[in-house]
């Protein structure tokens, strides 16, 4: 349903799964992590089915039809050590077994190898960004088949949580601090990644994908798309600016249209008088952008929250130059 919302063109191509229950298995271990699965819920399915019908059994059986002939005397007898020992040990072996290979699972999925090819990604309301080795930024994440990545978890405002299911990984990016999420992608194509932690009123829009390559289809993806985006950035910085201002989630909070969003629109903006809670107020130049993007809080427009992170050390003079051109665009 929530794919449902994406453009053609963003939409996974998802892999067709073999299996009923569960997407497609492309990760090194989220076969054993199905197989635990099918474990549990067959052994649950067994034992709910088993005491239903032993207590329809017994309701029938005992049921008080002719209270006269039912009435016994109470019997000495009131339990059976056999049984009562039988219906206790068996359940303690299947919990156990639950532990263990839970347990295992839980360890596989904590310890990554140390060869790991790290991607950093940043959530913030309401967009992922995850950035390579080589410096560059994308809003999808791409990642080489058969080779460990480790993905290095921060978030800029609430708790996120990043969560690829065809992996069967899912972790959350807690404001503040460094988790991770590693895997192994064992075959290529397009798999949905979402955020699995309600983080606000636009959480449905922290949807993107893991586009996984053979390794050279990776390396010349990632060299193309760096050398891309820095003609971009020479040839039409708006356009550029534009480019950043999706990607960066500006978008969420900025409108270009005049409509009332978290912030205040970009359009007519640049040259405005803005007026601040403090109850100063200043004109919107090269300076007053540059400042609200390293340093939102610094002054706060009246009439909108102080919720915009800070993008100071994440945007480079240039990326902030174009972000600049684009906004004095919107006129």
């Amino acid at each position: 349903m929530l794919l449902a919302a994406l453009q053609p063109g963003d939409k996974p191509k998802i892999p067709v799964s073999p299996n009923f229950w569960t997407p497609t298995e492309s990760s090194t271990f989220a076969k054993d992590t199905d197989w635990l699965f099918q474990f549990i819920t067959w052994t649950s399915t067994v034992v709910t089915l088993g005491v239903v019908a032993a207590m329809v059994y017994f309701c029938v059986k005992y049921r008080a039809t002719d209270r006269s002939k039912n009435e016994r005397p109470t019997s000495t007898v009131d339990h059976d050590n056999t049984l009562e020992i039988t219906w206790s040990v068996i359940p303690l072996f299947f919990v156990i077994a639950f532990f263990v290979f839970g347990f295992k699972g839980w360890i596989d999925l904590r310890t990554p190898p140390k060869d790991t090819y790290d991607i950093h990604a940043t959530a913030q309301k309401w967009k992922w960004l995850f950035q390579y080795p080589s410096g560059y930024v994308s809003d999808t994440l791409h990642v080489p088949k058969d080779r460990p990545v480790k993905v290095i978890l921060e978030s800029q405002d609430v708790i996120h949580s990043f969560y690829v299911p065809a992996f069967r990984q899912k972790m959350d990016a807690v404001p503040g601090r460094y988790t991770y999420a590693w895997f192994q992608a064992i075959e290529t194509g397009e798999f949905p990644l979402f955020c699995a932690e309600y983080c606000g009123t636009s959480h449905s829009d922290m949807i993107t994908k893991v586009v996984v390559q053979e390794q050279a289809d990776f390396d010349a993806w990632l060299e193309k798309a760096a050398k891309d985006e820095e003609e971009q950035a020479l040839k039409n910085p708006v356009a550029y600016g534009e480019t950043l201002y999706n990607r960066n989630g500006c978008a969420t909070c900025h409108s270009t249209d005049g409509s009332i969003k978290v912030g205040p629109t970009f359009k007519g903006l640049y040259g405005k008088t803005e007026s601040f809670t403090d109850g100063t107020s200043a004109a919107v130049d090269e300076n007053y952008v540059r400042e609200s993007i390293e340093d939102p809080q610094a002054k706060i427009v009246k009439g909108f929250p102080a919720s915009m992170p800070t993008f100071k050390g994440k945007l480079s003079n240039n990326q902030i130059r174009a972000i600049t051109e684009f906004i004095k665009s919107q006129k």
